[in-house]
């Protein structure tokens, strides 16, 4: 789920995130016949097996092992808990300048998944992304899946109304009448986060975003700047999400 070229206590955190979404999912049911958990990451967490993850690396293979098995090792049993319970340790991979409160993603507001600020910048890779799509492009992909909007008139009108919440991310937006949120505009239109701008010019729509990722919980390139200024793991989970408790799991 992060690079292993990143720092050892990025790399910790990980682990510590990884661990307690695990137990998280465990304890929630997570409806998988015969597993706690499942290998897709739009479900439960990504996994590859490690002669995979060796063939990827391929002369780094052997030095990137030892990071990940030190950083498990490093955090072994550890959980980020709050009031006794693992937390729902989500993470992503890059930020606008600030983490996302999850009331604002998906409605359900939890004390440890707040906004926070974020260090990483320009660093990350793809950090600043445009997607221009023609008005037939854009009319085409939102009636169908929004019939009830309106797109008769000038495309320069299509988007409006358009709000931010506290972090900067698209709150919503009208398109062709339809309130819309930030997450659904990106999922539309195959945007890398919901921190965007949209322009209408002769090309057509122009979206240009920053970060990458839903926004809550732990940024993991904000984890690896935070490593490099020398945070250490227990740090960087104690800033990503707010008044957690480390210990070690059951």
């Amino acid at each position: 789920e992060m690079p292993a070229s990143f720092e050892p206590q990025a790399l910790a955190a990980q682990a510590v995130c990884a661990r307690t979404y695990t137990r998280w999912k465990a304890s929630h049911g997570g409806g998988h016949e015969g597993a706690d958990v499942c290998t897709d990451s739009s479900c439960c967490q990504a996994y590859i097996t490690p002669e995979q993850a060796a063939e990827n690396w391929g002369t780094l293979a052997e030095e990137y092992s030892a990071k990940i098995a030190a950083a498990v090792a490093t955090t072994d049993g550890m959980v980020a808990t709050y009031e006794g319970a693992p937390i729902q340790a989500v993470f992503f991979s890059s930020s606008s300048g600030a983490t996302e409160d999850a009331a604002a993603v998906w409605g359900n507001s939890l004390p440890y998944l707040v906004s926070v600020d974020s260090p990483e910048g320009d660093e990350v890779p793809n950090y600043h992304t445009t997607v221009t799509l023609t008005a037939d492009q854009v009319r085409e992909l939102v009636l169908a899946a929004y019939p009830e909007s309106d797109l008769s008139g000038d495309p320069s009108g299509w988007f409006s109304d358009l709000t931010l919440t506290a972090s900067g991310r698209v709150a919503q937006v009208k398109v062709g009448g339809v309130a819309l949120s930030g997450g659904a505009v990106r999922n539309l239109f195959g945007l890398r986060s919901a921190c965007f701008q949209v322009e209408y010019g002769e090309s057509g729509f122009t979206f240009s975003v920053t970060g990458y990722g839903h926004g809550v919980g732990m940024s993991q390139y904000g984890a690896n700047a935070m490593a490099q200024a020398g945070s250490t793991w227990q740090e960087i989970i104690a800033h990503y999400y707010t008044g957690v408790t480390l210990q070690l799991g059951e």
